[in-house]
């Protein structure tokens, strides 16, 4: 049974994937990756470590991601605001953005292509964020881009976030 439909985006590279839950009387049940399935989709890739971040209401974490990594974003729990940003500055399409909502209502994940950022604000009361990633976390590969820039223009559906020092600086703080 196939329970995904995949979808490309305005920006090369990320794609929507949309699961089909199984749903009776009881309530549903979803499957969140199965590699022959994916790659039936064209998404061939190894993943070898999955995180997840659980924040309450206005948080917002990111815009974070590094030169190597591919990741599978996934809404277990909540509803929140994505935004993924071309990061690569030899791009001609840097700084480019899109949105998403995921939900645990919506069962959309979007695939990041390395060198592409990303960046979640809570919506509902809390969210849990569920990732799937192709390398390990490297924090000194890292690249973080400030939320609020004005070069990159992004719209945010809030004008004060909750937001860590990391992300209040857009690097890395000791």
């Amino acid at each position: 049974m196939d329970n995904i439909r995949v979808e490309e985006t305005k920006m090369p590279g990320v794609l929507k994937i949309t699961l089909d839950p199984f749903e009776d009387h009881r309530g549903h049940y979803v499957e969140l990756y199965n590699e022959k399935l994916y790659q039936q989709h064209g998404i061939d890739m190894r993943f070898i470590q999955d995180d997840i971040s659980v924040s309450d209401h206005h948080v917002l974490r990111g815009i974070h991601g590094d030169r190597e990594t591919w990741k599978l974003i996934s809404c277990l729990h909540g509803r929140f605001y994505l935004v993924v940003v071309n990061g690569d500055r030899e791009s001609e399409r840097f700084g480019e953005w899109q949105s998403f909502v995921l939900s645990d209502i919506n069962r959309q994940q979007i695939l990041v292509p390395p060198n592409h950022g990303n960046a979640h604000l809570i919506l509902s009361d809390s969210a849990i964020f569920h990732y799937k990633q192709t390398t390990y976390y490297n924090p000194s590969a890292q690249f973080t881009m400030i939320w609020n820039d004005p070069e990159l223009g992004i719209w945010w559906p809030i004008e004060k976030p909750i937001l860590s020092r990391r992300d209040q600086a857009g690097h890395f703080v000791d």
